[in-house]
């Protein structure tokens, strides 16, 4: 049966990806984070505090305050590309439509701000996509982070009449290609410096601790990233220590422990004065890398003694960071590809 001529022409049959990372502003500037900050702040499984106590605080104080201060520390690391984790994203998803092809059509998406999820899951559905697959590009799971994610594509589904096929990535903290990424990337970075670590420091983002007690597995996951980590670590780099902190805390609740910033000021007192740090938590290096760790993190550490300090890369979009990126996609898409 041939398609009457006023039948719009509807587009089938493709499998579509899209990799979502937290979020940026759009510009290094106070307004641009406060629309930021207002949006993610917002985000009951981010601040999981009522809302009748907290939007005040939000909007009274916080988003006066607060955006100013992140706007210079965002000015310290953006390039022309805009943000680093924006750009990066991107890169990613160029990167792995050409390893796939013509197999899936690849696109990326901001958890907050934009590329917004909803429009790019529409450009996706209008593209042809009758199967697509998310994949939050966080390897440990917290309800703050991939389940924030997968509510944004709950919301999607409410709102639309016609939908795919949805599969999603799971969390990846133990994967084997995940470890062995991190392994081989961090050792050629070690290699590379001028210096030889007296400690690898690996940093993850920090959660409220009481998170943990309410059964978010964000914290075990780190741990055993780390622990697997370490044990590839002591057949190549025998005489490298090992430890793992949390960084960015924020507000007076107690967060998760040790605290990176805590731990990079002590540690010169115990004689620990050359330190390599990473943050296998983010899959794209971001403002909690370059500036928090990579600038903030060396001034404390060398204000407290310490005489040489490297921030590593994340795997970013080197070759190694995407072997895994389509290891773990290439996984997931299994039976429809």
């Amino acid at each position: 049966m041939e398609r009457p001529a006023d039948h719009p022409q509807i587009l089938t049959g493709k499998v579509g990806v899209l990799l979502v990372n937290l979020g940026t502003p759009d510009a290094p500037d106070a307004p641009a984070v406060k629309r930021y900050l207002k949006q993610f702040l917002s985000d009951r499984r981010v601040v999981e505090i009522p809302a009748l106590v907290w939007q005040p605080i939000l909007r009274g104080i916080i988003l006066n305050t607060r955006p100013k201060k992140s706007a210079h520390a965002y000015g310290q690391v953006w390039t022309d590309e805009g943000s680093p984790l924006a750009a990066i994203t991107a890169a990613q998803a160029r990167a792995l439509q050409a390893r796939l092809g013509d197999t899936a059509i690849v696109r990326h998406a901001m958890r907050y701000q934009s590329p917004a999820m909803d429009k790019e899951l529409d450009a996706l559905l209008a593209m042809g996509c009758e199967r697509i697959l998310i994949a939050p590009l966080y390897p440990h799971y917290s309800g703050a982070t991939t389940a924030s994610a997968l509510d944004a594509v709950a919301d999607w589904i409410k709102a639309r009449r016609r939908l795919p096929a949805l599969r999603t990535l799971p969390a990846y903290h133990d994967h084997p290609a995940y470890i062995a990424a991190l392994h081989t990337d961090l050792a050629r970075q070690i290699a590379a410096l001028d210096f030889t670590p007296d400690l690898l420091l690996l940093s993850y983002h920090g959660m409220p601790e009481r998170t943990l007690h309410l059964g978010d597995p964000y914290h075990c996951h780190c741990y055993k990233t780390s622990r697997l980590l370490t044990e590839r670590f002591a057949a190549s780099h025998a005489a490298l220590r090992i430890e793992t902190s949390f960084q960015s805390r924020f507000g007076k609740a107690k967060w998760l422990e040790p605290a990176t910033d805590a731990v990079l000021t002590a540690l010169p007192k115990t004689d620990v004065r050359r330190v390599a740090i990473a943050a296998p938590g983010f899959s794209a290096d971001c403002l909690e890398t370059l500036e928090e760790l990579a600038i903030r993190g060396r001034d404390d550490f060398v204000a407290a003694g310490g005489t040489h300090f490297a921030a590593l890369e994340c795997l970013n979009a080197r070759d190694t960071g995407m072997d895994l990126i389509e290891a773990l996609v290439r996984q997931e898409l299994a039976g429809w590809i």
